[in-house]
């Protein structure tokens, strides 16, 4: 594979600076065959205000038994700190209930990852900045929190419908790491939650945002207990990793990072638990060539124990790309499933189906320029692109809003869901929450 020239180190580390801190300006190849959209109906269960219900949701969303949804925006609420909240389907419509508003520094302030269910039924996500008043070194507004949120025991009468909000860590940005990035919390059988933050930690040789961490959280008597797995340098074992984590089988870790490695371009990594500690292998260094730059996605495993994820950007079209790595004695092999056409590719995991099809959404371009949301299909040895929705920037076609940030999800019957972080139907410019169905 050649190693062909991409966006400096200091171009990406600047694209993160947009990313962190200023939210609002966000918006080889084996495939044989693409295909056009299909027809798709696209509905809006509902259109953020900006006001108490939020707005700018960029984390997808997660589903209970009972089919409502859960997620958080980046912005609104009381504060305009964000907020979590519930939609339910009450016969022929939605309704939205707001769990809870974020109040600022020490609460947590702006959440730009999904949410996980606990053992004990509360939701647990994570904010960017907030928690402590200011980062290691002065930084404002805070490092950022993990938190959870015990849903009410009983039905509201309204829309605002608090549950009880617990702040479970505050990052201090020394050595436990600052600003959790896009990735939501996982946990393991025993109730221990896994994350990462995506700048800070020690050693760090590197300016500005780089470093992160991989953290633990224990459950400890009425509390919490904190410990680091791992610390990124910002060399050749990775830099800055945005995606949350996933498990194998054997209770190893695997996620990416957005920069670092052998070419700067961020790497796949494996932590394995090894005596008392953690043991990092890079699986995988992304060159910037054909095989794409910048997972800001995650990891998803298939049933054979493939890993998949996708790319930012680079790749055949400079657009990002989806790629398969295959384990093969003790390595692990990459090949490019797809490079993007344009935009970027998707900042969010990965989803597959029962049939092994994948899913994603980009958070740009598209024919309307709002992001995508499109599948990947096995077809004759190779993978066949669908175009399954395109979201337009125009106003006078935004009816589900632009710039889908979170990956999307299924319901029983085969229909997807996801959020937008701009825009709306009502002219509103604060994002969605949309059903596709095919």
């Amino acid at each position: 594979m050649t190693n062909q020239p991409g966006p400096s180190g200091a171009a990406l580390c600047g694209k993160l600076r947009l990313l962190v801190f200023a939210p609002a300006l966000l918006f080889a190849l084996i495939i044989i065959t693409t295909r056009s959209a299909q027809a798709q109906t696209l509905t809006v269960l509902h259109t953020f205000t900006g006001g108490w219900d939020g707005a700018s949701p960029f984390a997808g969303l997660t589903m209970d038994q009972a089919g409502n949804f859960y997620g958080t925006t980046a912005g609104g609420g009381f504060g305009g700190d964000g907020t979590v909240f519930k939609l339910s389907n009450k016969g022929s419509s939605w309704i939205l209930t707001t769990l809870h508003t974020f109040a600022g520094p020490s609460d947590g302030d702006l959440s730009y990852a999904g949410l996980v269910f606990g053992p004990d039924g509360s939701l647990y996500g994570t904010t960017i900045f907030g928690g402590q008043p200011e980062c290691s070194g002065g930084q404002l507004p805070g490092c950022g929190t993990v938190f959870s949120v015990k849903l009410p025991a009983t039905p509201c009468p309204n829309a605002l419908c608090p549950g009880t909000e617990t702040v479970l860590y505050r990052f201090t940005g020394g050595s436990d790491g600052a600003n959790p990035g896009l990735g939501a919390l996982i946990f393991d059988q025993a109730g221990n939650l896994y994350g990462t933050t995506s700048n800070n930690g020690y050693p760090n040789t590197c300016d500005g945002i780089c470093g992160g961490t991989v953290f633990k959280l224990s459950p400890s008597g009425s509390g919490w207990t904190k410990s680091i797995l791992y610390s990124f340098t910002g060399g050749s074992d990775g830099n800055a990793p945005y995606a949350g984590l996933t498990f194998d089988q054997a209770g190893n870790l695997y996620g990416t990072t957005v920069s670092g490695g052998l070419y700067g371009k961020g790497v796949v990594f494996e932590l394995s638990p090894s005596g008392s500690g953690w043991t990092e292998s890079v699986l995988y260094s992304f060159t910037g060539g054909n095989d794409g730059a910048g997972p800001f996605s995650g990891l998803i495993f298939d049933p054979s124990g493939n890993l998949y994820g996708a790319t930012s950007y680079a790749g055949e079209n400079n657009a990002g790309t989806v790629f398969q790595l295959t384990p093969s004695n003790g390595s692990w092999s990459l090949e490019t499933l797809y490079s993007l056409s344009e935009g970027t590719g998707p900042y969010s995991n990965l989803v597959m189906d029962q049939a092994g099809n994948l899913y994603g959404a980009t958070l740009e371009g598209g024919p309307f320029q709002g992001g995508t949301v499109f599948e990947l299909s096995k077809s004759g040895g190779g993978w066949a692109y669908t175009l399954l929705y395109a979201f337009c920037v125009d106003p006078s076609c935004n009816q589900g809003g632009s710039f889908p940030g979170g990956s999307p999800i299924f319901d029983t019957h085969g229909n997807l869901y996801g959020t937008t972080f701009n825009n709306g139907s009502l002219g509103a410019d604060a994002g969605a929450v949309w059903e596709l169905t095919p």
